[in-house]
């Protein structure tokens, strides 16, 4: 919070004009001192580490935490953002504890906790790119950010997803088409244990299916069922490969292939206990 200034925990509440919003944005971070940010790639913390960098200039560190719940074209797109902007950047092994992979209700808490106590370990403050649209999902793993007092900027300045996109775009970041991501365990219905080898061929057939020109996709796992997720209006293009999909799925270790004709929908996981 900035203490200086008068402006309000909740400004974003009021602030409607996206350029506001991005100058409060600057403000804030530069009241936290020194912040690390945990980066994972993505739209919202690869914009949150640019601004940071523009404000904190060589004093900022982005971690990055490596695991099996993470595809390792995400790593590998990090470590290249960071190398190119010349930002500090640190990659921590996170190894999945017995009682995540048991995959419990509170699953997306005990990891975000464990993730973000090993984060502590490099910073006292941490920064994270959770923005306003995040409060209307069921995310439990905000409940462990809000506990170990880790920082959420973005939402603090009231940004919205589309909005964020909006400003990479102006900064000419690499992610601001870059389709929304979750961690690899949010495929799994809850109760259904977690294990390595599940987790590889999920990652193994989104990998196929964007290589194949999708875009915002999803592999849902059901035991040996494999569920897929994609935007409505590529429908025909999954349908025109429907053969070739098939195959290379069931080759990875799927018995069924199915498509869900609702579509991409963030957290349909949540609903299926």
């Amino acid at each position: 919070m900035i203490a200086d200034d008068g402006l309000s925990r909740n400004l974003y509440v009021i602030i409607e004009d996206v350029e506001s919003k991005l100058k409060y944005l600057k403000q804030y971070i530069l009241s936290l001192g020194q912040p690390a940010v945990a980066f994972s790639g993505g739209v919202d913390s690869t914009f949150l580490l640019k601004v940071a960098q523009e404000v904190l200039g060589d004093k900022l560190l982005a971690i990055t935490a490596k695991s099996i719940f993470f595809p390792e074209r995400e790593i590998g797109e990090a470590l290249e953002f960071c190398k190119k902007e010349g930002i500090r950047h640190s990659v921590i092994e996170i190894d999945i504890k017995d009682e995540v992979a048991k995959n419990p209700l509170n699953r997306c808490y005990l990891c975000k906790k464990d993730m973000f106590e090993r984060f502590l370990q490099f910073s006292d403050i941490i920064m994270e790119g959770s923005n306003i649209d995040d409060t209307k999902d069921y995310r439990p793993g905000m409940q462990a950010i809000k506990e170990l007092g880790v920082k959420s900027p973005l939402m603090e300045a009231g940004l919205t997803k589309e909005e964020i996109r909006v400003l990479s775009r102006k900064l000419n970041l690499p992610t601001s088409e870059k389709p929304s991501f979750a961690c690899l365990a949010s495929r799994f219905v809850y109760g259904e244990k977690i294990t390595p080898e599940r987790l590889k061929m999920v990652d193994a057939a989104e990998e196929y299916l964007l290589n194949r020109g999708l875009h915002q996709v999803r592999v849902r796992i059901h035991n040996d069922i494999a569920r897929i997720e994609a935007l409505p209006f590529e429908f025909e293009k999954i349908l025109a490969a429907r053969t070739e999909i098939v195959d290379k799925l069931k080759e990875l270790g799927f018995n069924y292939v199915t498509m869900d004709l609702y579509g991409y929908k963030t957290g349909s996981m949540k609903v299926e206990k």
